[in-house]
């Protein structure tokens, strides 16, 4: 889907089935936001925000923190890192400047991501869980040879 714009945002409508928390526009939150199902912002939260479901943003929402969640559709900005156990999708006017981890990223035409992204295998259990301590993807490096190329999954690779 990188490179099509949408005229509508079905996607929000189908997986906002029951939203439980709503950030209003010109609301101010600061702190950490935990919610056990959908979540919607409209406004502004200065700090990280863990959703069991779906992490909706709105075109006049921002979010100053990380974020991990089961699904996340931005239409607004974000300044911080994503953990995002299911689908990324980030629409023609969202802003993503972080790190991402995700099995699906999905850029609209007109959005911007600015930072490093990390896909995980849905077979895999390397992404870290909603909530849990972790929150760093265990991450794999290639080494070059003069002729051939290996995959390094350990992190204290000694040159």
């Amino acid at each position: 889907m990188l490179g099509k714009a949408r005229k509508d945002t079905p996607a929000i409508t189908e997986t906002s089935g029951k939203i439980s928390t709503i950030i209003g526009p010109g609301a101010v939150f600061d702190g950490n936001l935990s919610a056990p199902e959908t979540i919607r912002i409209d406004g502004t939260i200065n700090g990280n925000c863990v959703c069991k479901q779906t992490l909706i943003l709105g075109s006049e929402g921002r979010i100053k923190g990380n974020i991990t969640a089961q699904n996340v559709m931005i239409s607004g900005r974000v300044d911080g890192d994503l953990i995002v156990h299911e689908k990324l999708e980030v629409l023609s006017t969202g802003k993503v400047i972080g790190n991402v981890t995700t099995r699906s990223l999905i850029v609209d035409d007109g959005g911007c991501f600015d930072g490093r992204c990390t896909m995980t295998d849905p077979a895999s259990s390397s992404a870290p869980m909603i909530g849990s301590a972790s929150a760093e993807p265990a991450e794999k490096k290639l080494s070059v040879d003069e002729n051939t190329a290996s995959e390094d999954t350990s992190s204290d690779k000694k040159a």
